[in-house]
């Protein structure tokens, strides 16, 4: 791993397993806004942002970019369900966020 990525790749796996565990636990129930929808998106950027970073690729820092977009859009969403489920998923995407968005700085 490379170490300038370590906690940014870290927060990204754990916003992954948290956000599919949020996806899995919403199936079938009815949600008031774009719960489980965004789960879908944001584990989708952060496996790409994960692989990025692993590959030290040119393009980093634009996929942070867009993982803290995606993940800040996510945890507003869950957030506003009383789901544990929910809550956990939507810390973990302000901290992967807050990590995209140091990455960047």
């Amino acid at each position: 791993m490379i170490s300038k990525y370590e906690s940014c790749i870290k927060a990204c796996q754990q916003c992954l397993v948290d956000c599919q565990n949020c996806l899995i636990q919403m199936s079938g129930k009815e949600s008031m806004n774009d719960c489980p929808k965004c789960c879908q998106q944001c584990l989708d950027i952060c496996l790409l942002c994960i692989k990025y970073m692993v590959a030290d690729s040119p393009y980093t820092k634009e996929a942070c970019l867009l993982c803290a977009e995606v993940c800040t859009w996510c945890a507003k969403q869950c957030r506003q369900h009383e789901h544990d489920h929910c809550k956990v998923c939507a810390a973990a995407c302000l901290t992967c966020a807050e990590e995209c968005r140091k990455l960047v700085a």
